[in-house]
């Protein structure tokens, strides 16, 4: 896979490859649209602060949607674009590689399933 000035791996791993990005990006897939505190409690250990940049940052390319609804308290809800929705294939790849991966390294977790 040759790699020049535009390479696409690269542009993809700059776009989704921090592990934050991943796991909201799973848990949209998993879960749909979702509040802010559902996505920080779906995902153990992000502190308050890395889930607003990184929801940010994924809102600026175009990967999620952030709606606000005029409330009080404000309401707001994220969801994926179609941008977002093509991940789809890439991450089930990941949820499927990870599987093989854990079953060839841990062998009691092979023999229950």
């Amino acid at each position: 896979m040759p790699c020049d000035k535009a390479c696409p791996i690269e542009h993809t791993v700059n776009l989704i490859g921090h592990k934050w990005k991943v796991l909201i990006l799973r848990n949209l897939f998993n879960n749909g649209t979702q509040r802010f505190s559902d996505l920080s409690k779906g995902i153990s250990r992000i502190s308050q602060k890395m889930l607003t940049q990184q929801l940010r940052q994924l809102e600026a390319d175009g990967i999620i949607h952030r709606k606000v609804y005029p409330e009080v308290p404000p309401k707001v809800e994220y969801s994926l674009t179609v941008l977002g929705m093509s991940l789809k294939p890439i991450l089930d790849e990941m949820n499927r590689w990870g599987i093989e991966h854990l079953k060839q390294n841990n062998p009691d977790r092979q023999n229950n399933e």
